[in-house]
């Protein structure tokens, strides 16, 4: 009886804890799910707050006027080179971080050089210098240098990470000395022995950072809003604060926000979803 009393507990603790998390999934999907059907209906439907619980009838005309054509009569430019230029910034951002995170990460391990350990705590300070306190003298820099409206200038003053630097090297201080040994007298250089064991082995912590860096790099909002004036190269996420501030009374394009609001979380989490596995893994890993 008191086995059956312990299974019956067990049971009871499994439902509470399903229902809890399905409740926080419905909290964090319905605003979202509130937004998409916002899209879906005429400008006039969101402000009256006749836009139910069902899918409207101008979802198609919403979301292929939006990306081919823009905003129509207000003007806008088409968001499906914007959705472009933001896939490109994520990417350059993510695979610049990473390269040189993990080309700084192995120099500080495998090197031996002057103020080898103060090169390390330098860039590890560099965490606390966020990107709003370094943003004048970096865009004078970009301007110098005639970035401005590029996709270099939205890339390149992204692609340092002492983050990403401290994460590698704790991975490379865990693969083993033998391993080392064992490359060298095998005849690897640095590079091969870079190329061959380093990278295999961190391609779970590439992967979890990857995923990380791609939506930092595609969620980047000040940056881009100071650096680009030409439409040509806007991104999605400051597309949407640009059509904020064109929606009024007279042309509410609310509908068409949200239907950017979601047309802007979809590469983010296509590549949560197809890089899950080896997300989890790059996280949780503990041994090589």
């Amino acid at each position: 009886m008191a086995r059956d009393g312990m299974v019956e507990r067990d049971r009871g603790l499994t439902v509470a804890a399903h229902a809890l998390l399905i409740l926080g999934v419905a909290i964090m999907v319905l605003p979202v799910y509130l937004a998409f059907i916002a899209s879906t209906h005429p400008g006039a439907d969101f402000l009256s707050g006749r836009i139910g619980v069902l899918p409207g009838p101008d979802l198609v005309a919403n979301y292929a006027g939006l990306i081919g054509t823009g905003a129509g009569l207000q003007g806008f430019p088409p968001v499906g080179p914007m959705l472009w230029n933001s896939l490109v910034m994520a990417l350059g951002i993510a695979a610049g971080k990473i390269a040189i995170s993990l080309l700084s990460a192995f120099a500080i391990c495998y090197f031996r050089f002057p103020f080898r350990v103060t090169a390390f705590w330098i860039i590890f300070i560099t965490l606390m210098l966020p990107v709003e306190v370094r943003i004048l003298p970096t865009y004078k820099v970009v301007a110098d240098l005639s970035l401005l409206n590029t996709q270099g200038g939205l890339i390149l003053p992204l692609i340092a990470s002492a983050t990403a630097t401290f994460l590698f090297r704790q991975v490379f201080m865990t693969i083993p000395d033998e391993m080392t040994e064992a490359a060298r007298m095998d005849g690897a250089g640095p590079l091969a022995f870079f190329w061959h064991i380093l990278l295999p082995l961190s391609r779970t912590n590439i992967a979890a950072l990857f995923v990380i860096l791609f939506i930092y790099g595609w969620n980047q909002y000040l940056w881009p809003l100071m650096v680009t004036t030409d439409a040509d190269h806007y991104t999605i996420v400051t597309t949407i604060q640009r059509l904020v501030s064109t929606a009024t009374q007279e042309a509410p394009v609310w509908h068409l926000v949200m239907a950017t609001a979601i047309l802007a979380l979809l590469p983010p989490v296509a590549v949560v979803l197809l890089m899950q596995r080896l997300f989890v893994e790059g996280l949780t890993a503990t041994e090589k």
